[in-house]
């Protein structure tokens, strides 16, 4: 069964929404630069609504470490995603500090190598479409053939980059990752979700 993650929620609307229909884990972006930016103390009321099973996963960018640990303690969130240029040492000292789950995610790049996944000790990974002037939420897909190449090296991945309701079965179909990560294919603007979209991608992923 394909797991489900909802990223880039910015209020609780969006929020109830995603898990009415069926998602697995929502996402919070801790990333000041990006559109969709929730501060800590906004989400936290947001995830404490949740469900036990539901994952809230922060998204952090070359968030220093101290800095990191504590957003995550006011937020509350249940696992975080290193969506930057974090190294290996530097993912290891989060896990370790955190005692939450890790998710490393990599932008595939043109230089972009599968087994750099195998330098990371976390959790899971997360692959993502490469955009110089972003990091996440482009709405651009990359070469899925990559992802099964990551998949055979590292089961638990996640799969984003452009997932929407009209391509999500191919994806699953071609690769057959872990979870599906959608964020910007879902979106009437950015940081406000399309509940009829939502609703759309996740009735298609077989539960």
């Amino acid at each position: 069964m394909t797991k489900v993650k909802i990223c880039g929620i910015t209020n609780i609307e969006d929020a109830r929404v995603a898990v009415r229909h069926g998602a697995d884990a929502l996402g919070f972006n801790f990333y000041p630069k990006s559109p969709r930016y929730l501060k800590p103390t906004v989400a936290r009321p947001i995830i404490d609504t949740l469900p036990d099973e539901i994952l809230s996963v922060g998204v952090f960018v070359n968030e220093p470490l101290e800095s990191l640990i504590e957003i995550a303690r006011i937020s509350g969130i249940g696992a975080i995603q290193l969506h930057g240029d974090e190294s290996s040492e530097f993912a290891t000292m989060v896990r370790e500090a955190s005692g939450l789950e890790v998710i490393k995610a990599f932008r595939v790049s043109p230089g972009f190598k599968p087994r750099n996944v195998l330098e990371y000790d976390v959790d899971a990974i997360l692959l993502d479409a490469y955009s110089p002037h972003e990091h996440g939420g482009t709405g651009e897909t990359f070469d899925w053939d990559v992802a099964k190449r990551v998949k055979g090296l590292f089961p638990k991945m996640y799969l984003a980059g452009g997932l929407g309701p009209d391509n999500v079965m191919d994806a699953i179909s071609a690769v057959g990752p872990y979870a599906v990560d959608a964020c910007s294919g879902l979106e009437i603007t950015k940081g406000r979700k399309d509940s009829e979209k939502v609703r759309l991608f996740l009735s298609r992923i077989p539960r």
